[in-house]
């Protein structure tokens, strides 16, 4: 600093000094504070304890910790940045450090005050404070008065009935265009029956057909497109369904009575009655089962009307219990069945994953592979050794045995409750949400742009008496005026006492509220029953040090305690390491 000076800028003397002596001497020219004292400066990187003794700084006794307000401010803004990631844009350094001032305290209590913002008290939420953000409320959609609902309503029923006479004049076209198709087929058959069968091609030429089959079979088609556009299919496949079940002569029949002719026909008869019962019993199995859901939904639905709040939470209770049900066995089925007790690492085995289709075809597997390595490959020389392809075919597993019961239930229960309950949302099999079903993100509210200010408080100051909640393993403030106090042992007691009743809060990190009396009850703590402690803070703890430097350079005192440049070229550097100069009073 002092080659610098002296070389670069050719300042003609120079003065150092500390800062906290500086504002000690200069609040106790004001009457502040006594001459033997300690001053406790807290500034922006470190922080000092400086004993005062008949008005001089005692500097081998001083303590000194590297924690001040740029690490309070700094650990502010990391709680912050962590608490509202969203809002990191707002969290500068200028707009933390002005949080910092105007809203942090120091805790008499540390332990206790967590307490109190732990529990939630009534006292918590009043040291809250919060910082509004700017919010700009997205427009609310006006809710639409009856007369509008009822005009959308009505414009709506007007659309829908022009569609739908729009498809009845299409659809009435459509049947008018078959049946004219229809009627010139089936007179041109009639014409074609009187035509000679030589005559036939020649007839057929102007027509665009080329035999009667392929008339009759135009014919077929379109009678079905119009039985179909006159909706009358359903009707039509019951008939030909009743029909069919009526012509199957030569079922009963049996086969020494038949021609080879006749046993095809039995044979395709046989099919076709096969067929249609199936299809007569699933359509029967549909129904019942459709009466059965219809049923069951009446049932339910007089429940519900009966008592609204108990059927959904019967339904939910019921639909919890089935969902657990339905994951534990998927689990078993995916872990098998541990049932002897032993859990072993890395899960079950193989073998108590398989079913018992698949277990028998690993038996078989293996079976063959120990046959065939003994002796003689013979395998495949009989027809039984190929049945054992089939028994090892995967499609003999029973795994897929259908829709489980349990899980059936599970998604009528699931579509029963959205349909009455709008913030359920079913879950999928690892426990998340589906998409589709997923509740839809709420709009930003004005709490959403709000920072608010708890326990951060009183937590970032605390660091200036415990640092090593940041990992600065050093002496806190108290802990620092204790070691000072210390190393004036051996004057006794009486020195102790008179500097403890003079203690100096300076510096800019001294100025959060509860500083005075933490400390007090710090140097208490360490310090014999009975001794005085008077914590006084300076005038002006920020700039009572620039003043205190001010006196100092104005007094007349100041050019003999000041090092001109000659000295500086004369002595050296080393000189200036062992300067000290006197403090004016």
């Amino acid at each position: 600093m002092a080659e610098l000076l002296f070389e670069t800028y050719g300042v003609p003397s120079v003065a150092f000094g500390v800062d906290a002596a500086f504002s000690y001497t200069y609040n106790q020219r004001l009457g502040i504070c006594n001459k033997e004292g300690l001053a406790v400066c807290s500034g922006f990187n470190t922080s000092h304890v400086i004993p005062f003794v008949e008005g001089e700084p005692v500097f081998e006794a001083c303590c000194r910790t590297n924690v001040g307000g740029y690490h309070v401010t700094d650990y502010l803004k990391q709680l912050l940045s962590l608490k509202y990631p969203q809002h990191m844009s707002w969290l500068t350094w200028e707009k933390v450090e002005d949080l910092k001032m105007e809203h942090c305290y120091i805790a008499e209590d540390y332990a206790a005050e967590v307490n109190l913002f732990k529990n939630g008290t009534k006292e918590a939420e009043e040291k809250t404070r919060c910082w509004q953000l700017p919010f700009t409320p997205s427009p609310v959609e006006e809710q639409p008065s009856e007369e509008e609902i009822a005009r959308k309503a009505a414009i709506k029923e007007r659309q829908g009935q022009r569609l739908r006479e729009m498809a009845e004049a299409k659809r009435a076209s459509r049947i008018n265009e078959l049946e004219n198709e229809q009627r010139g087929l089936e007179f041109l058959l009639r014409q074609l029956e009187k035509v000679e069968e030589h005559d036939i091609p020649a007839f057929l030429s102007d027509t665009g057909y080329v035999s009667k089959q392929e008339i009759e079979a135009a014919l077929a088609k379109v009678t079905q497109s119009l039985r179909k556009a006159k909706r009358e299919q359903v009707e039509m496949e019951e008939k030909e369904d009743a029909t069919k079940a009526e012509n199957f002569p030569l079922v009963d029949i049996p086969d020494n009575m038949l021609t080879p002719e006749q046993l095809k026909e039995k044979k395709k008869q046989i099919f076709l009655k096969a067929t249609t019962e199936g299809r007569q019993r699933a359509r029967q199995k549909r129904m019942d089962e459709e009466f059965q859901r219809e049923k069951q939904n009446q049932l339910e639905e007089e429940k519900r009307l009966e008592n609204p709040e108990l059927y959904l939470e019967q339904l939910r209770v019921k639909y919890t219990e089935l969902s657990e049900k339905v994951d534990q066995k998927k689990r078993l089925k995916t872990n098998g069945n541990n049932t002897n007790g032993n859990h072993t690492s890395g899960g079950v085995g193989r073998g108590e994953r398989l079913n018992a289709a698949q277990k028998e075809r690993m038996r078989l597997l293996t079976t063959a592979a120990f046959d065939r390595g003994k002796g003689e490959d013979t395998f495949g020389a009989r027809d039984e050794d190929w049945q054992l392809y089939k028994l090892m075919s995967r499609d003999n597993d029973d795994e897929d045995e259908g829709p489980d019961e349990d899980e059936t239930e599970l998604t009528r229960l699931s579509s029963r409750l959205q349909e009455i309950d709008p913030t359920f949302a079913p879950k999928l099999e690892s426990g998340a949400y589906q998409s589709s079903d997923a509740p839809r993100a709420r709009p930003l509210t004005e709490e959403d742009f709000q920072i608010k200010l708890g326990v951060e408080r009183f937590r970032c100051p605390e660091i200036l008496f415990n640092p090593s909640i940041i990992g600065i393993d050093q002496a806190g403030l108290d802990e620092m005026v204790g070691v000072s106090l210390r190393r004036f042992s051996p004057k006794g007691r009486g020195l102790e006492e008179k500097l403890t009743n003079s203690i100096l809060l300076t510096g800019g990190s001294c100025l959060f509220p509860g500083m005075s009396k933490r400390l007090e009850a710090g140097v208490r703590m360490i310090q014999p029953c009975g001794t005085p402690i008077r914590i006084i803070r300076a005038k002006n703890a920020i700039l009572d040090a620039w003043r205190g430097a001010s006196s100092y350079a104005s007094s007349l005192q100041f050019p003999e305690q000041a090092f001109s440049k000659m000295d500086y070229y004369e002595k050296g550097e080393d000189w200036l390491r062992g300067y000290k100069f006197k403090y004016t009073q």
